[in-house]
């Protein structure tokens, strides 16, 4: 096989690059097990309960997907090769992370939905992130044997279950993907893009297999029934009709990158690199984007990523354009689950791994020395860390080690945020939830170092409710004097930034001012926006100041600092629109430098916030949970305890649905008390779903305890320690 795929190789029309994601427990690993079978990789016996692609500890001890998991493998097809590249996601909200990086790697989705449970919170957050990134899906309908064997539904009732599922896959994907890939991705039964099957008893079907074996669904129900699934799986193998919809309805990566490369790499298309990319050529510049780094005790640090032109060799040395450095590869190959196969050299169109790009992190961009080009757009995660720990090492002499193992941690998982405070000796991670932590505290562990770690946390964000009066902040020198408002930000523009339609960052050109004005931004102000950062917009409402162009970089620098610490709790601020409405600049250059203009406007965000009725926004999670009718009624409880707000509920059948949004403050130890309420017959699932404020009866308590945590004075400073008497 190893042969093979180095041949293959070299044939971007025989490749196809591809995720499985879908909602927890909806069988994904158990799905890539049987392709992987298929191939010949493992055996057919042990295919579903071998799990091969979950092969780190804490993933075969939870019976769950942690890290997404590449491996390569051939596929006959009609009488062609094909090249699959498979990575299998997590599913799990604590990992989504993951799925965001893989979705980068490829272009086409394998998105599993479980036939009982149908489209969940997770299912739509997976399509997001696969349409965000121009990824093109495919549905397969899995756990079918469940309908038949435990629902006992006859062939009527097994189709509408299908219709269902297939028309909200179909909604979704003509709400998220891109304008004109709308109707071409659109799902359709007819076409073979849509399958129905088990991954746990290795047979699937679509409807040009149903008409090629004469095969319907009355004879399914008739195999479930009469416990004959080995048969069927012999008639209609899962992996012979997964594959064939990947080859026949997933993109070749000559196909995908002439309309994913734009997408995501916003260099000039016409150069020589832009070219190479779309033309997927493995003779021109080299570009790789590394979507994922993973620490090996042996081989040191390994980068995952695509290349999408050139070719990248063993031995040569590449540039790496975000942290400006140069690195010689000494090893490059593809994946074999937990083995890595050594190739010499990997063309454009690949899943690539890399051993010696020192430095690297997730959303790098690889090229050569002589060939620089500009970046990959980098990687927007769809939810941030909420929930954060203290860690301690056991031992004191273990400190130096401890800063390198978390460095290590941070870098091998971009979702964590971890912050070093050196003069305190706190050590804090942040995390997407309890179970993300504590698979995080267990691989420090791994790593040689023995920790404590204290309760989890809750991160909280500020913002201000209402428009401030016009404040002055002063330099300490008092040469210098900037005038400034804050207000709230307009939700419209605040959803945008969040959606990635507005870009963070420095504003360059004219043409971002029509994006400002698209989410409703006025046009004059539309055209003075400085800078993006954190959700929140830095406004230059003045005219003809003198010498202000020369001090702008150290005002967009002291604005995006600033958010970064708010007033009431140094949390990091966010959804605020800041306007300088004049400046007075002193005429000497020396007298207007950062250690003057820095704490000058500092202090003026600071104290105009202080003034706008500052606000603390906490974490929400939206929460699904499918329970008997009998049990709704302690569900709904269990909900509204926890401060939760009920969204909605749907019946079918004798099961309930309650859809829900609860503080993650109040999600600590739900999952024992939902089962104790529902006795442990009810399904539930949980989502990220952003930041909203806090009851204003609670805030001054909250103010007051991440204050305490911090070591602060107990109360926010007055709006006179930034601006003086005023």
């Amino acid at each position: 096989m190893i042969a093979k795929i180095k041949e293959l190789m070299y044939e971007p029309d025989q490749i196809r690059n591809i995720g499985i994601c879908a909602h927890i427990d909806h069988g994904k690993t158990t799905l890539s097990d049987n392709l992987l079978a298929g191939a010949g990789m493992i055996s057919e016996e042990l295919a579903g309960d071998q799990r091969f692609l979950d092969f780190d500890e804490q993933e075969q001890a939870r019976g769950i997907t942690i890290d997404a998991a590449n491996v390569s493998m051939v596929h006959d097809y009609k009488e062609n090769e094909y090249l699959i590249n498979l990575i299998d996601t997590p599913g799990h909200v604590d990992f989504g992370g993951d799925v965001t990086r893989a979705m980068r790697a490829v272009d086409g989705a394998v998105v599993v939905v479980c036939a009982v449970e149908g489209i969940m919170p997770q299912t739509e957050t997976v399509f997001r992130q696969a349409l965000k990134e121009n990824v093109k899906p495919v549905l397969f309908i899995n756990k079918v044997d469940r309908l038949i064997n435990e629902l006992k539904l006859e062939p009527e009732e097994l189709q509408n279950r299908f219709l269902k599922i297939f028309m909200e896959a179909n909604k979704l994907i003509k709400n998220m993907a891109p304008e004109d890939k709308k109707e071409e991705w659109k799902l359709d039964f007819t076409d073979g893009s849509v399958a129905f099957g088990s991954a746990y008893h290795n047979w699937a079907i679509n409807v040009p297999t149903m008409q090629e074996t004469g095969i319907n669904f009355k004879d399914i129900i008739d195999y479930c029934n009469a416990d004959n699934e080995k048969e069927l799986a012999q008639k209609v193998p899962l992996s012979d009709v997964l594959l064939g919809m990947v080859v026949e309805h997933l993109p070749s990566p000559k196909e995908a990158q002439v309309y994913r490369v734009p997408n995501i790499w916003d260099g000039d298309i016409e150069s020589p690199a832009g070219q190479c990319m779309v033309e997927t050529s493995p003779d021109g510049p080299l570009a790789v984007m590394v979507t994922n780094v993973s620490v090996d005790k042996h081989a040191g640090e390994i980068a995952t990523g695509r290349v999408y032109g050139g070719a990248i060799e063993k031995g040569t040395e590449v540039y790496l354009v975000g942290s400006h450095g140069k690195s010689r590869v000494q090893q490059v190959g593809v994946y074999f689950g937990p083995e890595r196969v050594n190739t010499d050299r990997v063309p454009a169109g690949n899943i690539v791994y890399v051993a010696g790009a020192k430095g690297a992190i997730a959303g790098e961009t690889l090229c050569s020395p002589e060939d620089k080009i500009k970046e990959f757009e980098g990687l927007e995660h769809i939810s941030e860390p909420v929930v954060t720990v203290a860690v301690e090492a056991k031992n004191t002499k273990d400190l130096p080690k401890l800063i390198e193992v978390l460095r290590q941690v941070g870098k091998e998982d971009p979702t964590v945020k971890i912050d070093i405070n050196e003069e305190t000796g706190e050590h804090l991670v942040s995390g997407m939830g309890e179970l993300h932590l504590e698979v995080i505290g267990y691989r420090i562990g791994e790593k040689g170092v023995d920790i404590t770690t204290s309760e989890p946390i809750v991160v909280y964000r500020e913002t201000v409710r209402k428009l401030s009066p016009q404040v002055e902040g002063k330099s300490p020198n008092k040469h210098n004097r900037f005038y400034i408002t804050v207000e709230p930000l307009e939700p419209a523009i605040y959803d945008a930034i969040q959606d990635g339609d507005i870009k963070e960052g420095r504003v360059k050109g004219k043409e971002a001012a029509n994006d400002f004005m698209e989410y409703g931004l006025d046009k004059e102000e539309a055209r003075r926006v400085w800078s993006v950062h954190n959700r929140s917009l830095f406004l230059n409402m003045t005219r003809g100041i003198q010498y202000l162009d020369e001090v702008k970089e150290l005002l967009l620098e002291g604005f995006e600092s600033t958010l970064e610490s708010g007033p009431l709790g140094e949390e990091i601020s966010m959804g605020l629109k800041f306007k300088l409405h004049d400046a007075k600049l002193h005429e000497d250059a020396v007298h207007r430098g950062p250690a003057q203009v820095l704490p000058a406007i500092r202090n003026a965000i600071l104290g105009a916030m202080t003034l706008a009725e500052p606000a603390l926004l906490e974490p929400m999670q939206k929460v699904v949970i499918d329970t008997p009718n009998d049990y709704m009624g302690a569900c709904t409880r269990e909900i509204q305890n926890r401060r939760g707000q009920i969204v909605d509920m749907g019946q079918e059948g004798d099961m309930a649905r309650i859809e829900s949004k609860v503080p993650v403050a109040e999600m600590f130890g739900f999952a024992g008390d939902i089962r104790s309420a529902a006795e442990g017959r009810c399904l539930w699932s949980t989502e990220i779903a952003g930041f909203e404020p806090l009851p204003r009866e609670m805030q001054n308590q909250i103010v007051r305890e991440i204050r305490q945590r911090k070591g602060l004075s107990p109360e926010p400073f007055p709006t006179s320690h930034y601006l003086g008497d005023i």
